[in-house]
Order: C-alpha cells, then sequence, then structure tokens
C-alpha cells in the first residue's frame, strides 16, 4: 500500500513590505562591517604609528645638530664664536627636535642673550634638519679706562667681551677717560652710568674720523672747584689730541642746549680745522662760530 507523497509547499513571494524591510536591515549590517573596517584600520594605523613615531622623531632628519645651524651677520671685530657660545649658554648644543614648535622661539632667545648680539633678525627653519639664524651685532664705540685696563662698549653704553680685544685692536677705538663708575652687570649689559652712555654717544658720532682728526680720548669736563652747575644743565664733553690740546665739544649729541650746534655741525667744523694753522686760542665747538 502506497503512502501519498510528500510534496513541498511552494515558496511564496514575500509581501512587498517585508521584502524593503530586509534589504533595509541587510544593507544596514553591511555599512556597520565597513564602519567596523574602517575604525580597524584607524587602530592598526595608530598602533603602528605608536611603534614608529619615536624613529621619525629622533631620526637623523628630524634632529636639528649645531653644526647644521648657520648664522649669519657676524661682524668682523668679533673674534667670539657666538653660534657655539649662545647654543652652549642655553643648553641646546645637543641635537633638537625640528618638530618642536618652540624651536625657533628657542633658538632666537639663546642668540639674544650673548653679549655681542644686538638683536636678533630672523630665525628660519629648514627640512632635512638645518636652521638659519640671522644676528645683528653691537659694534664698539670706545674703550673706557678703568683701574687695571679697559673695557670696551658700544654707542649705547654697553659692555662688550674684553677677551675679543687685544693691546692693538683697543688702540683703534676712542678712549673714554674720566669715568670713576665700575660696570654694573655682566658683558652685554648696560655699564648703568649716564656719563659712559654720553661719552660713547660723542665717541660714536665722530666714528671713522677720530684717528684722521689726530684725537686721543674723550673725557667730561669737570668744573672748576667753587663754581655750581646750574641744575639740569648737560654734561659738558673734550676732545683730547694727540698733542694733548683739548677742544670743548660741548653737551653729547642729542642733549644739546638752545643754539648749541648739532653733534654733526660741530663734527664738520672740526674737520675744516684739519691742516690750518694753530691760532693759539682754544677750540670750542659748542659755539656757533662768528660770522657762521
Amino acid at each position: 500500500m502506497s503512502t501519498p507523497s510528500r510534496r513541498r509547499a511552494p515558496l511564496t513571494a514575500l509581501p512587498e513590505e517585508e521584502a524593503g524591510m530586509m534589504a533595509s536591515l541587510l544593507a544596514r549590517r553591511a555599512g556597520l562591517g565597513a564602519v567596523v573596517v574602517v575604525l580597524a584600520a584607524v587602530a592598526a594605523g595608530a598602533l603602528v604609528w605608536r611603534r614608529v613615531a619615536d624613529q621619525v622623531r629622533w631620526g637623523d632628519d628630524a634632529l636639528l645638530m649645531p653644526d647644521h645651524i648657520e648664522l649669519r651677520g657676524q661682524a668682523p671685530w668679533v673674534r667670539a664664536d657666538i653660534r657655539s657660545e649662545a647654543l652652549h649658554a642655553a643648553s641646546l648644543d645637543k641635537g633638537l627636535p625640528i618638530a618642536d614648535p618652540e624651536l625657533p622661539t628657542r633658538l632666537a632667545r639663546a642668540f639674544d642673550m650673548h653679549p655681542w648680539v644686538r638683536r636678533v633678525v630672523r630665525v628660519d627653519l629648514h627640512h632635512p634638519a638645518a636652521a638659519v639664524v640671522e644676528v645683528q651685532c653691537r659694534e664698539p664705540a670706545a674703550m673706557v679706562g678703568v683701574a687695571g685696563g679697559l673695557l670696551a662698549v658700544d654707542a649705547e653704553g654697553v659692555v662688550l667681551p674684553s677677551a675679543d680685544f687685544d693691546a692693538e685692536s683697543a688702540a683703534r677705538y676712542p678712549r673714554l677717560s674720566g669715568i670713576e663708575s665700575s660696570p654694573q652687570g655682566s658683558e652685554g649689559a648696560n655699564w648703568g652710568d649716564p656719563a659712559v652712555e654720553e661719552g660713547a654717544a660723542v665717541a660714536h658720532c665722530i666714528g671713522p674720523d677720530w684717528r684722521a682728526l689726530g684725537l686721543s680720548e674723550c673725557r667730561p669736563i669737570t668744573p672748576p672747584a667753587g663754581v655750581a652747575v646750574p641744575q639740569g644743565a648737560a654734561r659738558q664733553w673734550e676732545l683730547v689730541s694727540r698733542e694733548g690740546e683739548a677742544i670743548r665739544f660741548g653737551s653729547a649729541p642729542g642733549r644739546e642746549a638752545r643754539g648749541e650746534p648739532t653733534a654733526a655741525a660741530k663734527i664738520a667744523r672740526l674737520r675744516s680745522l684739519v691742516g690750518q694753522p694753530a691760532t693759539g686760542e682754544p677750540v670750542d665747538l659748542s659755539l656757533v662760530p662768528p660770522g657762521a
């Protein structure tokens, strides 16, 4: 006796609404899988970067070495090795990460602290690791006579490194005598005495004409005993020739009294006297000459 054969029920199509829901679910699962893949890739990338970051950051092409720092602007009268001294004083004489955002500021500050540097013009970083530092140097204006020798100052009265001068090079600059004070700070700092600032300004304004005019020193004029100096009156200066002749210069540049010739006019008159026979009369550059 035969049993009736089982027939599979025919597949019926899903209603249109259920089919849409199924497709949406599959799409969401596919999208979620893509997000998981992306997140996994990011995580893997971060893990790899953590492993190699130090190698990249401290690699030879990312470390700024002292020899790869180019210094521009060092003046010919400066004997010191500004680059080496500035980096050593600031503890920057080893490899420095070029990616450090504070590196330009640190380099500028290091060079700005050197006593020969008047200002840092610019700091440029390059890759592979290299740097260019441009500075403006201070220029000697006078040698101030002190107990035991001479100290160099610039036109603003800033004390310059004495180790850069010997007897021969010091003799090329005007000598500032009659100063009774000592520097109040270290090299690279202002002397701290207005008389030094004024005397340096007098020497600086004469500048390269100093030797051609036959001058040997510059000194403040000491009022005679018993003579009172009016309150607020400018300090008076005189120049001394190599023959010992005193020439009254008057007030320092920028401190002239009303009616007093400017520093430029005084120097022009001084030039006009070169080669003329001595008259025996004292020369006073602080007065307007007759007929001028």
